[in-house]
């Protein structure tokens, strides 16, 4: 059994009985078929990131339906037949290649008229076990998990408003009637990334140290973009299982590079990152991949749970 399945909370998994194992669902009111016939745009997207990008940016224009359920951890979609047909139905669909096979599989058998791949709208790279800073003088990785293209554009404000504004130009061609609309709403949006950009960098500009520790290799980008080294224990993929080697190493960083704290993710067992601080006498604390909103959540959406990111980044790194 996936061990993020396991650890979904109770109040999620019974709000997901409730809508029914086929139901499309979404974080608002508004993210459901009922937006069908009165003249929105219909927008399916795959999962919470792309809806909230979907639902700033279309505003009132559009009614946007999340595939990916609250709780639900977005690499395990699976699609039932009434999605498909639901997918058939919309206008838009919003969707990240390589994040869910299921959801790419189902796209690319529909018949959308609009598809947006946001893999398309910035530039990924490859990532490994250690991201970021010093990482490229000795970046072997111990041979887990390196070369593979890393989706996570959406923990970078820079390259998430990249990506913002590619979705602003697809929908503006789809419905060129709001046209405008979708402008105003973008470059309301867009003022939003370039203080959250500037909050990163000015809090995270002097630290006593610049590494961190991850159970999942979710913030390679972020680590990157704001002078850090992000070093993981499973590697992008979070269901892998680290070696011994790969956790003595991460004991050994953490004493001499001074960190303080191993994150996990909210979705995922803390086991590996109890353990590795129980044997180095470190903290653990939540960094959130943003995946979803649920009730375990620090925040209501993307902007608040990426501020929640940074404050907890704050604490581990040591700001002075």
């Amino acid at each position: 059994m996936n061990v993020r399945r396991r650890l979904i909370s109770g109040a999620a998994s019974v709000a997901a009985c409730a809508l029914g194992l086929g139901a499309l669902t979404g974080c608002s009111g508004s993210a459901s078929a009922d937006g069908r016939g009165d003249g929105r745009l219909d927008v399916v997207a795959s999962f919470y990131p792309l809806q909230y990008l979907a639902e700033q940016i279309g505003g009132s224009h559009v009614s946007v339906t999340n595939l990916t359920r609250p709780g639900q951890e977005p690499h395990d979609l699976e699609i039932s037949a009434r999605e498909t047909a639901r997918l058939q139905e919309a206008d838009a669909v919003l969707y990240l290649k390589n994040l869910q096979p299921a959801v790419d599989d189902a796209v690319a058998q529909s018949g959308v008229r609009t598809k947006i791949d946001a893999a398309t709208l910035t530039t990924l790279e490859k990532h490994g076990n250690e991201v970021g800073g010093h990482a490229a003088a000795h970046d072997d990785s111990e041979g887990e998990d390196t070369g593979a293209t890393d989706p996570h554009v959406w923990l970078d404000p820079v390259r998430f408003r990249q990506v913002a504004e590619g979705v602003t130009a697809a929908l503006k061609k789809a419905d060129p009637e709001h046209a405008a609309d979708y402008t105003t709403n973008m470059a309301a949006l867009g003022k939003k990334f370039t203080a959250l950009d500037t909050d990163f960098r000015e809090g995270l500009a002097d630290t006593r140290t610049k590494t961190f520790i991850t159970t999942h290799a979710a913030f390679g980008y972020l680590a990157e973009r704001y002078g850090l080294t992000e070093e993981a224990v499973n590697g992008l993929d979070p269901e892998s299982e680290p070696s011994a080697k790969r956790v003595k190493g991460l004991e050994n960083l953490a004493k001499a590079d001074g960190v303080t704290t191993v994150f996990y993710e909210t979705l995922v067992s803390d086991r590996t990152a109890g353990t590795i601080a129980r044997d180095v006498g470190l903290r653990t604390d939540v960094l959130d991949p943003l995946e979803g909103i649920t009730e375990k959540s620090r925040g209501s959406d993307y902007m608040q749970v990426m501020r929640s990111n940074l404050k907890a980044l704050q604490t581990a790194l040591g700001t002075k």
